[in-house]
């Protein structure tokens, strides 16, 4: 009887002929901070080795600057030396201890650098960054030209794999082909055929210069997704050039910085941009490499095996989990750690110039730092409280082989996540679940659901630890008529889906206020599972015709049903406090809805009429259906003071020490810290 090898396609290797990747999956390159951290080097080593362990077929490192013009900020990583590709030998040799295969990014920045050196095609200023770039002359390009191939060679000498030239994501090779950046006059502008010289003789000069064992995957931008962006005629010129100039691997780039569509955040559809990728797959012969939200071994599977990449590249699901290649192959899908697209410890860190991490994973980036090692002297432990926090101490703690007890009043584990997995966009927060449901069972954890745990109880089982993740009550709002009958919580809306009305004001404008506007504004489509209706809402081409992938094209929306008002007390910009990377997205998400954003509001009292408030000085009475309560939340310690006093050791985590914004980030990298040192 034969057996079906699982994701077969996905785990196959990839022959280039001179060296052989063992599976299809890429770990894409994303910036950790580990680039430019004390030590950062020795910490990527193992980070990188991690991952090699994991099987990946091939690692791409963050992007490193090819001059000192070209990189990001201030300080950021460059390998411009022999000197600096000596530091990167211990990189590349951990990860050939592990069997893997590296490639070292090279990135100049352009226009999108932040610091007052910055250049460009031209002097045209990026929307987004702060300084306007000096102009290249023709000189300087090919000094820009030769910092690439220089860094090339370099990386060759530090034992790299092969490299990644970074075409894409509007640096300064997209900022060349474009003429919303590009209006020079000269050999390196004008017409097509002329802006596209700079990435061509860039690939052709590299590959002169490293020979031809040595792997050059180039980063191309197959959609710029902003006005007067590249055509598709243009992008497939361009691939088309690259090929002949010698590269291995055309890997795929989608949107600009600057463009206003999202492309990775978690309201993106799985897999959204593969269709893309496989119409270039057929227009040239090396291999192709997909991209952006894939984040399980079932999409990966399907791409590869429908034939729209030969390759799939994985960034942030490798932070999630650097044995995911491996749980693939041995049938342990289930233990899969599933990146959630939320960008809260990872790209929000790295544009904040912080060390990225993995709201999933706390390990990620600080493999030397948190270190899950053996107990010797196993404890019996109570954890109360099954969500995020609880579950993550759990895990870590039994893992280390301590015996651990998890209570819950609710009848399944998840606490506020099972809040957060029924907002439009959010419903990736359900794999977070369901790997620790599987973690819970492989460790045998012994779980009372639908059990209110008392603390005469606790203290009769004699546990030698109490950990408190019992979560938050909401915090109740101070205003006359609170209790009448318009008034719901958030709670009460999401989770005991209590009738909502027509016209709905919401009081507080932090995260959970736009989860409850977005749950509310939606009507029966769903953009974030449905990749057509993702395209239509944000008005992007799926015919390729249009410029850039946008140009003339209008969103299509589906209008709220309700009329929703969504209002804070303070001043500042509403959303102001969300996520750096996706804030603007959940602001757009309801802006196209028809959501009202009202700042500096002051509640008066709740009554028949509806809602009375002040705004601007003036007197008003919002006519609403409903008032829906989420203005903030309180931390929940019922069960504190009494054991103390009874001299229990008790330990808070999560919301049940720090409520503010529900900010599960925190809970489970404070749970796994503590399970790991005691």
């Amino acid at each position: 009887m034969s057996t079906t090898q699982p994701y077969e396609h996905m785990l196959q290797p990839l022959d280039l002929g001179y060296t052989q990747l063992r599976s299809r999956v890429i770990m894409g390159s994303m910036h950790t901070g580990l680039e430019e951290a004390h030590e950062g080097l020795e910490k990527m080593a193992e980070f990188f080795a991690a991952r090699a362990k994991g099987g990946v077929g091939l690692i791409i490192t963050g992007g490193f600057g090819t001059s000192a013009r070209g990189v990001l900020g201030p300080g950021s990583a460059a390998v411009l030396t022999e000197q600096d590709a000596d530091k990167h030998k211990i990189v590349t040799q951990r990860v050939h201890q592990e069997g893997g295969l590296i490639a070292l990014q090279m990135l100049n920045a352009g226009r999108q650098a932040y610091h007052p050196q910055a250049i460009g095609a031209s002097d045209i200023k990026s929307p987004i960054y702060p300084f306007p770039p000096h102009p290249l002359s023709t000189q300087e390009v090919d000094d820009e030209i030769e910092g690439f191939v220089n860094t090339a060679a370099l990386a060759q000498y530090a034992g790299y794999d092969g490299v990644e030239v970074m075409g894409s994501e509007g640096y300064l090779i997209n900022q060349f082909l474009a003429t919303r950046a590009n209006n020079r006059d000269d050999q390196w502008g004008g017409d097509y055929e002329s802006r596209m010289r700079f990435p061509l003789e860039i690939v052709r000069r590299i590959r002169a210069r490293v020979g031809p064992k040595f792997i050059i995957s180039y980063r191309l931008s197959m959609l710029d997704l902003v006005p007067d962006g590249s055509t598709w005629d243009e992008v497939v010129a361009l691939a088309k050039g690259v090929e002949a100039a010698g590269a291995s691997i055309i890997s795929t780039g989608i949107g600009w910085h600057e463009a206003r569509i999202p492309t990775i955040a978690t309201s993106v559809p799985r897999g959204a941009f593969s269709w893309v990728t496989g119409k270039l797959k057929k227009e040239v012969s090396i291999p192709v490499c997909s991209s952006n939200r894939i984040n399980t071994p079932e999409v990966a599977e399907q791409i590869i095996a429908e034939g729209e990449a030969d390759l799939v590249s994985m960034a942030r699901p490798m932070l999630a989990d650097p044995e995911f290649v491996n749980k693939a192959r041995q049938g342990l899908r289930k233990q899969i750690n599933i990146c959630i697209g939320c960008n809260q410890a990872c790209l929000d860190h790295t544009f904040m110039g912080r060390r990225s991490s993995c709201l999933v994973n706390p390990q990620a980036c600080h493999e030397t730092e948190l270190v899950y090692t053996p107990t010797q002297h196993s404890k019996k432990i109570a954890v109360i409280g099954a969500g995020p926090a609880g579950l993550s101490f759990a895990v870590v703690a039994a893992e280390r082989g301590h015996s651990v007890s998890l209570f819950d009043a609710g009848d399944k584990i998840g606490g506020q996540f099972n809040i957060a997995k029924q907002v439009p966009g959010k419903e990736e927060f359900q794999e977070t679940l369901n790997y620790y449901q599987a973690q819970l069972d492989k460790f045998n954890i012994d779980v009372h659901l639908n059990t209110q745990v008392s603390a005469e109880t606790l203290l009769n089982q004699h546990y030698d630890e109490i950990i408190l993740a019992t979560g938050i009550t909401p915090r109740a709002l101070d205003i006359p008529g609170i209790d009448h009958a318009k008034v719901l919580s958030y709670i009460d809306v999401i989770l005991h889906k209590k009738p909502v009305g027509k016209k709905v004001a919401i009081i507080g404008a932090g995260g959970i206020g736009f989860d409850i506007a977005e749950y509310l504004a939606h009507g029966k489509i769903n953009a974030s599972l449905d990749k057509m209706a993702f395209m239509k809402e944000w008005g992007i081409d799926t015919t390729l015709q249009a410029r850039g992938g946008i140009s003339g094209i209008e969103p299509v929306i589906e209008p709220s049903t309700r009329e929703i008002s969504l209002l804070q007390r303070k001043t500042s910009k509403v959303g102001a406090g969300l996520g750096k990377t996706t804030g603007w997205i959940h602001r757009a998400n309801l802006a196209k809805k028809g959501v009202h954003m009202i700042n500096g509001v002051e509640y008066k009292g709740v009554d028949e009429q509806g809602l009375h408030i002040v705004l601007n000085d003036e007197a008003r009475c919002l006519d609403v259906d409903n008032i829906i309560i989420c203005a903030g939340q309180e931390p929940q310690r019922a069960l504190l003071a009494e054991l103390q006093d009874a001299g229990a050791s008790v330990h808070l985590v999560g919301g049940a020490d720090k409520a503010m914004e529900l900010d599960a980030k925190r809970a489970i990298d404070q749970a796994a810290r503590l399970a790991a040192e005691i």
